[in-house]
């Protein structure tokens, strides 16, 4: 299991004297959420001066810079952000049920979705799925492209010297290892992402297993969160898992290159990442929705995604949903060096600036919380 589900008060003290940021605490299990109701300890502070305490569920993709964000917000701000890393599955049904300040997904919500829930929902940060991979003896740089991928998950290239993966890798020594697909057994963004890419790059896998959040996998074993898929790979000679690159930089997973749209292999990097973003219309997408797999453009990462922030638009607590609105005002504004430092693309300032136009929508009775919290709001 990867440091990354460190209890708080146990990272906190080791940043005392590494001076490295850190996360929160996690939910015993790692698989429930607090309520972010007045007993969790999330209430406004005091004379409704704002939160003590914000709560947020879901996706493990962005875990790695939310934690950044929130201890840097604790150390500026005194609030705590405890987030909890239980996928995105979970964490919509979290914010659905009212049991966390904000959800986190990795699969966007059509407009549709949000109307009826009366959610709304933003990007927080811009970054990629990786295909992780244990193989003693491989080559350095081993390329793959979408369709001997998919068919690494259907299960019908079973062998690492197999003639499709060679084909992509002339004069490599591949062993005759056996293929051991890894993914993840919890409902998951980063299987969104990944099977939403498999379905554009393989029509037998848009036909046989589809595009979701959680899929019946035709062959493999099941890892929970990026965590988990990490550690197996780890742990599995012959294994290929697909994982948040910030995981596998922190777990020193050898990761593939991938052939793009545009029939080019490239390595994944910030800015391949910031290429399959370039072409995003963010501002015609409603509700925010969009999808950044198998983007146009010579250098682009083919399996690029955005983890969006989930809240409900009526807040009955101005002063805690202006506090909350904040933090993630400073994370936009203050944390684009952190989101780079852990191999994320930060969102560009016309998409900020869209973004917290959309904020108006978030009201305590029929008053906009964020207009009033800008103007005091705490500046980098």
């Amino acid at each position: 299991m990867s440091s990354l589900r460190m209890p708080l008060f146990l990272l906190l003290s080791l940043l005392a004297t590494a001076c490295k940021p850190a996360g929160p605490v996690q939910a015993p299990g790692g698989n429930a959420a607090p309520s972010a109701g007045t007993g969790s300890g999330a209430a406004s502070a005091a004379g409704g001066s704002g939160p003590v305490r914000i709560v947020g569920a879901g996706a493990t993709f962005p875990y790695p810079i939310y934690s950044r964000w929130g201890h840097a917000w604790n150390e500026k701000t005194k609030v705590e952000v405890n987030y909890q890393s239980i996928g995105s599955g979970g964490g919509i049904k979290q914010i659905k049920a009212k049991t966390v300040d904000f959800g986190a997904s990795d699969a966007p919500l059509t407009a549709d979705e949000l109307q009826k829930d009366g959610l709304v929902q933003f990007p927080m940060v811009i970054g990629a799925v990786v295909p992780a991979i244990n193989l003693k003896g491989m080559p350095d740089g081993l390329s793959l492209d979408g369709t001997t991928l998919a068919a690494m998950y259907l299960g019908e290239i079973k062998t690492w010297n197999d003639p499709r993966i060679a084909a992509l890798n002339p004069g490599a020594a591949l062993p005759a290892s056996a293929v051991t697909p890894v993914y993840r057994a919890d409902g998951s963004g980063t299987t969104w992402i990944f099977t939403n890419y498999l379905s554009k790059v393989s029509l037998t896998w848009k036909e046989k297993v589809g595009n979701d959040k959680t899929v019946s996998w035709p062959v493999g074993v099941g890892g929970k969160g990026n965590e988990g898929v990490a550690a197996y790979v780890q742990r599995v000679d012959g294994s290929i898992g697909y994982v948040e690159y910030a995981y596998a930089i922190q777990n020193k997973l050898a990761v593939a290159k991938m052939k793009n749209k545009d029939g080019q292999v490239v390595a994944p990097s910030i800015e391949a990442f910031q290429a399959a973003a370039a072409s995003a219309d963010w501002a015609n997408a409603p509700g925010f929705y969009m999808v950044l797999t198998e983007q146009p453009g010579a250098t682009s990462w083919p399996i690029a995604g955005a983890s969006f922030i989930l809240m409900h638009k009526d807040q009955p607590d101005a002063a805690k949903a202006a506090g909350i609105l904040k933090f993630f005002d400073f994370a936009y504004r203050s944390g684009a060096d952190m989101a780079k430092e852990l191999h994320y693309v930060p969102m560009p300032a016309n998409v900020m600036d869209l973004v917290q136009k959309s904020w108006d929508a978030i009201r305590s009775g029929a008053k906009p919380v964020w207009q009033a919290a800008a103007a005091v709001r705490t500046e980098p």
